[in-house]
């Protein structure tokens, strides 16, 4: 028969393996999702100073399906890997140097998006999604746009004609879609 004592201590390894697992777990998710954004960013469309890119769908799905702390971890790989100089930003750029070109401010944007739409994906509605992926994604033009128009020195009315404008629509598609995308997937990463 076992002491009261060994049980407690078999709890705390199982709890321990546990913890592990899940660690284990989640790194290999915001690894993939990193993995997706860099992908993402290839698919681009040069349309002036900032093009049309999908990397921005898997910021918010990273958000939703990861949350807050393991979204951050994804973004933050990904942008660490592309300031290292790996060609993981659109059209196969990297290095440092992209963070104070035109389209840095939207790079920065995405690590206060992301953790946005993790801290409402927690409630796992579909309303709730949507509204954190819209605050996300105005998180991100008002940080790029801002950016934008300080780097080139236009007037602002202007940098919103070139950097937010032409993506709305895009940008509404990319939402629906990566709400759909998150209903689908989320039993299957939570488990």
């Amino acid at each position: 028969m076992q002491s009261a004592k060994d049980v407690i201590k078999d709890r705390e390894t199982v709890n321990r393996d546990t913890n592990v697992s899940e660690q284990l777990r989640m790194t290999v998710h915001a690894s993939l999702l990193a993995a997706l954004i860099a992908v993402g960013a290839y698919i681009s469309v040069p349309i002036g100073p900032v093009p049309i890119v999908l990397q921005n769908m898997f910021i918010l799905l990273a958000g939703l399906l990861l949350g807050k702390r393991w979204g951050l971890a994804a973004v933050g790989v990904y942008l660490l890997a592309g300031a290292c100089g790996l060609p993981v930003f659109a059209g196969g750029t990297g290095g440092i140097g992209r963070f104070v070109g035109p389209t840095g401010g939207y790079l920065i944007g995405y690590l206060p998006a992301v953790f946005v739409v993790g801290l409402v994906s927690k409630y796992e509605k579909t309303a709730l999604d949507i509204l954190g992926m819209i605050v996300g994604t105005l998180i991100i033009y008002s940080v790029g746009v801002t950016w934008l128009q300080l780097i080139t020195g236009m007037a602002f009315s202007k940098a919103l004609a070139v950097g937010m404008y032409p993506f709305l629509i895009g940008d509404a598609l990319k939402i629906v879609a990566a709400a759909t995308i998150a209903k689908a997937i989320r039993p299957v990463i939570r488990k």
